[in-house]
């Protein structure tokens, strides 16, 4: 097995056993453990991004779990089966990106590269790893714009492999990119309404700031 640990992450004692039982099954070639921000009580951005953590692991992850299919294995803490990624490596160091060499993503994709290989991936909640999350909106931003391109890319890589795996896992990942475009096109269509009529768009802001309390209200209580 091998463990994959980002050098600004600490992971709980209990980490390895945990993910490695997980690994007994044969047919498991990745697991992935909890995500919290190490540095959670520096700025309020990190505090929303330790929520926006728990809603990653816990929801999304959790949920794609139940269908042994996690669509990305944080690189953070994971644990990959050898023998998998020895045979998945000449595609895993080609990894492109419009035709360049890729420096980005490489967990989504190693990810999708297993679930393509017929590996189930999954989540363990109770192997704990704490990571440095950014703590000034600029780099956190830029943070968002590198993990988008690879969720779009990588999206595109598993659309083969939807039809072979639970349903759930179809609408999920229709869900995950079709949201964001609507929401971009909601912003958009908001500018352009208040450019034209001098207008603001109080219902938009009212149903999209409504949705987004109703889905974070469960994180923040936790």
């Amino acid at each position: 097995l091998i463990l994959n640990v980002d050098s600004d992450t600490t992971i709980a004692p209990d980490v390895v056993s945990k993910l490695s039982h997980k690994m007994r099954d044969p047919a498991v070639g990745a697991a992935m453990g909890q995500m919290k921000a190490s540095n959670q009580a520096d700025t309020w951005l990190t505090r929303l991004i330790d929520m926006e953590y728990w809603l990653a692991c816990n929801e999304e992850r959790a949920a794609q779990a139940r269908f042994g299919a996690v669509m990305c294995c944080c690189g953070p803490c994971a644990m990959y089966r050898r023998s998998a990624m020895l045979s998945l490596l000449d595609q895993y160091e080609t990894q492109l990106y419009r035709g360049k060499p890729s420096d980005f993503g490489e967990d989504r994709h190693l990810t999708i590269l297993m679930l393509s290989a017929g590996f189930r991936t999954e989540y363990v909640p109770s192997a704990i790893a704490a990571t440095v999350v950014p703590d000034t909106m600029g780099v956190y931003l830029r943070q968002q714009l590198r993990w988008a391109r690879s969720t779009f890319r990588d999206t595109l890589l598993a659309l083969p492999i939807l039809p072979g795996l639970d349903r759930y896992l179809t609408l999920d990942a229709i869900g995950q990119n079709g949201g964001l475009l609507l929401l971009a096109l909601s912003v958009l269509t908001g500018i352009g309404q208040f450019a034209l009529t001098a207008t603001v768009p109080w219902w938009t802001i009212l149903v999209i700031g409504s949705m987004t309390l109703v889905r974070c209200s469960v994180a923040a209580y936790r």
